[in-house]
């Protein structure tokens, strides 16, 4: 299983988290760089992975952050293959 370890305080901008998820999880140049792109890019991916989330609390303080989120965990929810955790501080 990949680990990707990610940290919510990264994660609070559109642009940041797109540019930081982009990057760790190798995704396409042509990516959509959206939330919805992001969940079929996550819900696509052909292997294990486990998204590692430091700093979470973050992300919760930021409506973006909170969005994006709720993607992340909707994705793992339904991926059998995708499995997030929160890395306690």
């Amino acid at each position: 299983m990949e680990t990707v370890k990610l940290d919510g305080r990264r994660l609070i901008s559109r642009a940041e988290a797109m540019d930081c998820l982009g990057r760790a999880l190798s995704l396409p140049e042509w990516w959509g760089r959206n939330l919805d792109a992001l969940y079929d890019c996550l819900t696509g991916l052909d292997h294990p992975v486990e998204l590692v989330l430091e700093n979470r609390a973050a992300m919760e303080e930021s409506s973006f952050g909170l969005r994006l989120l709720q993607v992340m965990e909707d994705a793992a929810r339904t991926t059998p293959w995708l499995e997030l955790t929160t890395k306690k501080n």
